[in-house]
C-alpha cells in the first residue's frame, strides 16, 4: 500500500485522534506562550507553535505518533531571552537561527544520540510525567488556576511549588469547576468501557469532545440558573478574538534580521538548538515505546523536521516547537496511526483560531484538565512499576531515581540524574562480566584461566587488572583472548605489563591465547 493511501485508509482512527490532541493542546499552547513571553499580546505565539507543530514538523517527520508544539520546558529559556535580546522580534531571529543549527545536525547525523538513553530512564520520565500531569492538573480541576496549564517544573515563578499548589487548589477551590471536572472524568471513564467503543458514533467522535461539549454547557447553565456556581475569566480558555481578517494577521510578528550583530543572538541560537533537540530525542524514543505497532522514529530526520518548524515558527512569529510527550501520548491513548492525526491537530487549530475564537472561550480548564488527568493515570499505572520492579535492580533503581528527580525537579535535569544512575549500573555490570574466572587444581599447582568476553573495552581495565593483581603467588594463570571480536589497547597493554614485569617477579607463569603484543608507549 503506498503512503498516502495509508495515511487515507488509517483517516477513521487519525481525525478523532486528532481531534483528542487538539483539545489537550490548546490550552497548553496558550498556557507555555503566557508563562514563555508574560505578555497577553503574545499568546497567540504559542498557537502558532502549534499550528507549525502540527502541520509544518507533522509533513516532514518520520515519526508515526509524534506530536509537536510549544514546550514548557523551554520556558526559562525563552523568557531569559527576552529579557537579554530585549525584543520578541529579536528573539524571532535566533529561533530562525537555532532552527538551521538543528538541521545542520540532523544532516550530520547527530540524531543518533537519541539511540544512547537506556530504556529504564526513558519509562521513568515517561513516570514522572503522568504523576507531574495530575498533580499539576488536580488545581485547574478544583477550579484554583494560579500556574499555567502545561508547567512541569516542581519550583514555579511565583514563589510556590507543586505540593503548596495542591494544598492551595483545595483551600480555594471552586464548586462549580469541581462539578465540571467529576462529571467529565466520569464520562470519559465510561467511554473507555468496552460497550461504548462498540457504538460507531463513538468510533469517530472521541469521548474528549462530549467531554468539552457537556463542559460548556454545564458553565452555560450554572450561568442561568446557579450564578454561584459558574466559572468564568482565568478557569475558562482565552484565545485571542480578532474581530477583523486583518486583525487576525496582526497577531504574527515578524523577526528582527538587523538583531543578527548582536552576539547574544547567537548565544540564544545554540542553546535553543541543544535543549529543543534533546527534548524531541527523548520524546521520540517515549513515544515510540509507547506505540503499539513499535515502529522506530528515523531521529535525524527528526531533527531537520524539527529544525524547518523552529524556522518556520521564527519567521511567522511562534514560540519554539519540540515533539512533546503529553500530546504525542495523548495521540497514542486516543488512538491515532500515523502522522496524519498531528497534522489534523495543527490544521484544527489554524482553523478554529480563525473561525470560532469566541465559541473556544466558553470552555472551562476543569473539562480539560480531566482529559490530562486520565492521560497522567494512562502514563504511570501501577503495571509499568510492577513491571520494572520484576526487570531487577539495574532496570528499578534508575527508572524510580528517574521518576523522583523529575518530579523534585524539572524533566532535563531529572533524566540526567536518571542517566548518571542508568550509566554507573551500566559500568558496574561491565566491570564485572568482561571475563570468566575458571580455576583449576593441578599437580604443578593451581591453574587459572580468564576467558575474555567478546567485546573488551577500556571500562574493563579497572577489573581485569585487580584480577591480575590478586592471582596467587606460584600460580599459572592462561588469559584466552580467542573468543574476543575486540580487545582495547588499554586492556592489552595492562596484559602485556603484567606478563613481562609484575608476573617474573610473583613466580606467576602466563600463557596467553589470541592476545596481541602491543608496544608501550613510554613504558619499560
Amino acid at each position: 500500500m503506498s503512503s498516502d493511501k495509508k495515511l487515507l485508509s488509517n483517516l477513521k482512527y487519525d481525525f478523532p485522534s486528532g481531534l483528542v490532541v487538539y483539545l489537550v493542546a490548546l490550552p497548553l499552547c496558550l498556557g507555555v506562550a503566557l508563562a514563555s513571553t508574560g505578555r497577553p499580546d503574545l499568546l497567540f505565539s504559542g498557537i502558532i507553535a502549534g499550528m507549525v507543530g502540527g502541520i509544518v514538523v507533522g509533513a516532514i517527520s518520520g515519526s508515526p505518533l509524534g506530536v509537536s508544539g510549544p514546550a514548557a520546558g523551554l520556558v526559562v529559556i525563552v523568557l531569559s531571552a527576552l529579557d537579554t535580546l530585549g525584543s520578541f522580534e529579536a528573539f524571532l531571529a535566533a529561533l530562525i537561527l537555532a532552527g538551521a543549527l538543528q538541521v545542520i545536525a540532523g544532516i550530520m547525523k547527530a540524531g543518533i544520540i537519541g539511540y544512547y538513553f537506556p530504556s529504564s530512564v526513558i519509562k521513568g520520565m515517561l513516570a514522572a510525567i503522568g504523576i507531574t500531569l495530575i498533580l499539576k492538573e488536580i488545581p485547574h480541576a478544583f477550579g484554583y488556576d494560579a500556574d499555567f496549564m502545561g508547567d512541569e517544573a516542581f519550583q514555579q515563578k511565583d514563589g510556590q511549588n507543586t505540593l503548596t499548589e495542591l494544598y492551595n487548589a483545595v483551600r480555594y477551590s471552586s464548586t462549580g469547576a469541581i462539578i465540571i471536572s467529576a462529571v467529565s472524568l466520569g464520562l470519559l471513564i465510561l467511554f473507555d468501557k468496552p460497550f461504548m467503543k462498540r457504538i460507531q458514533l463513538f468510533k469517530f467522535l472521541p469521548g474528549a469532545l462530549f467531554v468539552v461539549l457537556l463542559g460548556v454547557l454545564m458553565n452555560i447553565g450554572f450561568n442561568l440558573f446557579a450564578p454561584g456556581l459558574a466559572v468564568s475569566g482565568d478557569h475558562l480558555v482565552q484565545l485571542p478574538v480578532a474581530g477583523s481578517l486583518q486583525d487576525f494577521f496582526s497577531f504574527f510578528k515578524s523577526p528582527d534580521f538587523t538583531s543578527y550583530t548582536k552576539p547574544e543572538v547567537y548565544t540564544v541560537a545554540v542553546t535553543l538548538a541543544v535543549v529543543a533537540s534533546l527534548e524531541s530525542l527523548l520524546s521520540v524514543e517515549a513515544t515510540d515505546k509507547l506505540d503499539p505497532y513499535k515502529r522506530s522514529t528515523p531521529t535525524n530526520r527528526e531533527l531537520i523536521a524539527q529544525g524547518i518548524g523552529n524556522m518556520t515558527s521564527g519567521l511567522i512569529g511562534g514560540l519554539p516547537v519540540t515533539q512533546v510527550i503529553v500530546r504525542s501520548s495523548a495521540n497514542v491513548e486516543a488512538g491515532g496511526r500515523t502522522k496524519m492525526a498531528t497534522i489534523i491537530h495543527g490544521t484544527i487549530l489554524l482553523l478554529s483560531a480563525l473561525l470560532i475564537p469566541k465559541l473556544l472561550n466558553y470552555i472551562p480548564l476543569a473539562s480539560l484538565a480531566a482529559i490530562l488527568l486520565v492521560v497522567g493515570y494512562k502514563l504511570s499505572k501501577l503495571s509499568l512499576y510492577t513491571g520494572m520492579y520484576r526487570l531487577g535492580k539495574e532496570q528499578f533503581i534508575p527508572f524510580i531515581v528517574t521518576i523522583i528527580a523529575i518530579l523534585s525537579t524539572d524533566l532535563l535535569k531529572g533524566i540526567a540524574i536518571g542517566m548518571v544512575i542508568a550509566i554507573y549500573f551500566i559500568l558496574r555490570k561491565n566491570y564485572k562480566h568482561s571475563y570468566q574466572y575458571v580455576k583449576e587444581e593441578h599437580r604443578n599447582g593451581e591453574v587459572i584461566t580468564l576467558i575474555l568476553s567478546e567485546e573488551v573495552t577500556f571500562l574493563n581495565k579497572g577489573s581485569i587488572g585487580a584480577t591480575l593483581d590478586n592471582l596467587p603467588d606460584n600460580s599459572t594463570v592462561i588469559i584466552d583472548g580467542t573468543r574476543s571480536i575486540d580487545i582495547d589497547y588499554d586492556v592489552l597493554e595492562i596484559i602485556q605489563d603484567f606478563r613481562k614485569h609484575s608476573a617474573p617477579l610473583r613466580n606467576i607463569k602466563v600463557e596467553t591465547k589470541g592476545i596481541k603484543e602491543v608496544s608501550i608507549i613510554g613504558g619499560h
